[in-house]
């Protein structure tokens, strides 16, 4: 379960974000809906532990501050960081160690297998494209075994095979009840895996529905009549 309270962060005189809270349930997909500068990226970079800001954030009902909280906590930014002088299964290497994760040496190589990074395992990371880099990044969160995942705009960079297999991965995290929060403007990738939507505006999240209640209605149409946009925009 991932639980945002009263989540406020400003910039100087500019509020960023104003009293945001909302739940994501485990065994859930979370998506974070809204136009540039609605606070997106504020609220995901609060979350990851990257900025101050005032509120609660707690991962499992521990709050998101602690080393137990983070232990159980992955997170794919928008754009992946990579060390030069690492290898990409140096990498993963390196996350698995320092999460002391229980991944084994097969399931690595299943990952690297099934985002297409095998053969490039020994690629250095000043080597790699913004895709690979953008898998690779995908690789190491799920190595940690999270049961809380954030993916920033994870699809955008990967090509349609990595698209499709991030999809099937996330599928597969819901069932296994792990808790995954997208945060994306890209609603054509999503509307096949969301559970409960959060569509944010000036700082705020102005609506939020859940599968369940939006019935028929795909998720470019809610997200269209909550921040008054028209579809083909």
């Amino acid at each position: 379960m991932l639980e945002v309270q009263n989540l406020s962060k400003r910039y100087g005189k500019n509020l960023a974000v104003d009293q945001v809270s909302f739940t994501v349930n485990d065994g859930m997909v979370g998506i974070l809906l809204g136009p540039n500068g609605a606070g997106k990226s504020t609220i995901i970079k609060s979350i990851a532990g990257l900025l101050r800001y005032k509120g609660g954030v707690f991962i499992k009902k521990i709050p998101a501050r602690k080393v137990e909280a983070k232990r159980i906590f992955a997170y794919v930014p928008e754009i992946p960081a990579m060390f030069d002088a690492l290898t990409v299964r140096e990498h993963i290497e390196y996350i698995r160690r320092a999460y002391n994760s229980s991944v084994t040496e097969e399931e690595v190589e299943a990952l690297l297998k099934r985002f297409e990074l095998f053969d490039k395992q020994d690629k250095l990371g000043n080597e790699l494209s913004k895709g690979m880099m953008q898998k690779v990044s995908i690789c190491c969160a799920l190595s940690v075994k999270p049961k809380v995942i954030l993916l920033d705009e994870p699809m955008v960079g990967l090509d349609p095979a990595a698209i499709k297999e991030l999809k099937e991965v996330v599928l597969e995290l819901k069932e296994q009840g792990v808790t995954v929060l997208i945060s994306t403007h890209m609603l054509e990738m999503v509307k096949e895996l969301w559970d409960v939507m959060f569509v944010m505006e000036k700082g705020k999240i102005i609506g939020s529905y859940t599968k369940e209640e939006a019935k028929d209605q795909d998720i470019e149409t809610l997200f269209f009549q909550m921040t008054g946009g028209e579809e083909h925009e």
